[in-house]
């Protein structure tokens, strides 16, 4: 199975579609609000307004709800300019509203900022901003023209010019704050989750690679003692038929092929990731394991391991863990995609932790983005800004993978450059491009490792 990039935003053009549940809701809520208002300004307040318009618009909203309600089933999801429409409703019926109780003079005027806000969570960037647009023209045309609020004494309510210019610009600085701040919070709530969704599928299919190699080892097994019964009945049946050459051939031939299919097993079956044998590894061969499919790409790769241990012997034996596997495996990916020549792979050990070291001879990492390092979708790339890698649309997804999925197994991380690391080291001077460390406890690696070691019972090769 190939490592093919990830694509976790298939299917982005769908995710802002809302249920049409969801605004039918929120309107209901417009619509009460409303109500109170109207009721308390015409009983208690005893203000003098155009009551049997304000009803009317109220009840335009009620009207359209009850059709949608009926006409539409409630798992309804509205599209992108069905969505648009809907809200842009909503905002024209505020602000007739607002026309026939006094303007900005209102001062409920401000919530015609709670429009654009839901645009924010639930449209485009386009239609967001069109939708501003609409609001601060609408704010603009009710700061010249409403019907004037009015006691019951006939006095009009109105505030200072220059108050009533603040108000403006007050509603003005909160669509577009208020409309950025918030696009800014949901556009990284997106692509976190993006991001997350597609370390669960990078997980999901190492984690299948590893169930595959169970079952190749399984099969490996219980058909070892079947293919020894054919191979021992045809070498009898061959020398039975000695005589018929036509059927002695035959019988030749079915052990050949018993043969063949022994060879495949045992070829198949030393890919087996679940055979208890295997379950547990040296910290080196499973490095070298996640180093594998870039082994073959024109760079150098160099491993190195080195023991602060007392017995240097000892060297940790770890699980073989689908997250650890894929993590280094996307280290090490992103180090030969942007290395020149060579790339080293450094493991080391004592007896509090374990700590693997992933240097390259390139560029290394850009030094304003390198506090970032690990953030998904970190900023877009293009085939003619970075011919190395065409195929890649953007950077930080494939470090946020690594990066979640080895934290997850207990370790921390740290980025650098080695030309800012090694300065001081003369042998380290060809390791100038981008340095990752990874630093695990040692008891989080190789104590779930000898807890998981139990009998094994005899071991049963092919051999037949």
């Amino acid at each position: 199975m190939s490592d093919a990039p990830i694509n976790p935003t298939a299917g982005r053009a769908d995710r802002n579609w809302i249920r049409l549940r969801t605004l039918v809701l929120l309107r209901w809520w417009a619509v009460a609000g409303q109500l109170c208002a109207l009721l308390v300004a015409q009983h208690i307040l005893n203000l003098s307004l155009e009551y049997g318009l304000c009803y009317f618009v109220v009840g335009v909203s009620v009207i359209t709800n009850v059709i949608a309600g009926f006409i539409f089933p409630e798992n309804k999801r509205l599209s992108e300019g069905e969505t648009l429409l809907f809200v842009l409703f909503d905002m024209l019926q505020l602000g007739l509203l607002l026309y026939l109780t006094g303007g900005l003079h209102n001062p409920f005027s401000i919530l015609i900022v709670g429009p654009v806000i839901v645009s924010v969570s639930a449209l485009s960037t386009r239609s967001t901003i069109f939708l501003g647009l609409c609001a601060v023209v609408i704010t603009s045309v009710l700061s010249w023209f409403y019907i004037s609020l009015t006691d019951q004494n006939g006095v009009t309510l109105t505030m200072p010019d220059i108050f009533l210019f603040g108000n403006w610009i007050a509603i003005v600085i909160a669509v577009a704050f208020l409309g950025v701040y918030a696009r800014r919070l949901v556009s990284e709530m997106h692509a976190m989750s993006e991001a997350l969704q597609a370390t669960q599928m990078a997980l999901a299919r190492e984690q299948k690679l590893t169930d595959l190699g169970g079952v190749v080892a399984a099969a490996a097994h219980e058909l070892g003692t079947p293919l020894a019964t054919i191979k021992l009945t045809s070498s009898e049946l061959a020398e039975e038929l000695s005589e018929d050459e036509d059927l002695r051939d035959d019988a030749l031939l079915i052990k050949e092929q018993a043969d063949r299919c022994r060879d495949i097993l045992r070829s198949m079956g030393r890919a087996g990731k679940d055979d208890l044998h295997l379950r547990n590894a040296p910290l080196t061969a499973v490095i070298e394991e996640a180093a594998e499919p870039h082994l073959d790409r024109g760079k150098e790769l160099l491993f190195d391991a080195v023991s602060n241990d007392v017995d240097p012997s000892t060297q940790p034996t770890i699980l073989r863990r689908p997250e650890v596997i894929h993590g280094l495996r996307n280290l090490i990916q992103n180090a030969v995609d942007f290395s020149r020549t060579r790339v080293w792979v450094d493991s080391e050990w004592t007896d509090q932790s374990i700590t693997v070291r992933i240097m390259d001879d390139g560029k290394g990492y850009p030094a304003q983005h390198l506090g970032r390092i690990g953030e998904p979708f970190m900023r877009k790339r293009t085939p003619q800004a970075d011919p190395q890698r065409p195929e890649y649309e953007g950077m930080g997804l494939g470090l946020f993978i690594a990066k979640t999925l080895l934290e997850r197994s207990g370790a921390e991380l740290s980025f650098a450059n080695g030309s800012d690391s090694f300065t001081n080291r003369a042998d380290y001077a060809d390791r100038v491009g981008a340095f990752v460390e990874v630093t695990w406890p040692r008891e989080r690696l190789e104590k779930e490792a000898w807890a998981d070691r139990r009998s094994l019972g005899s071991n049963m090769p092919i051999e037949i």
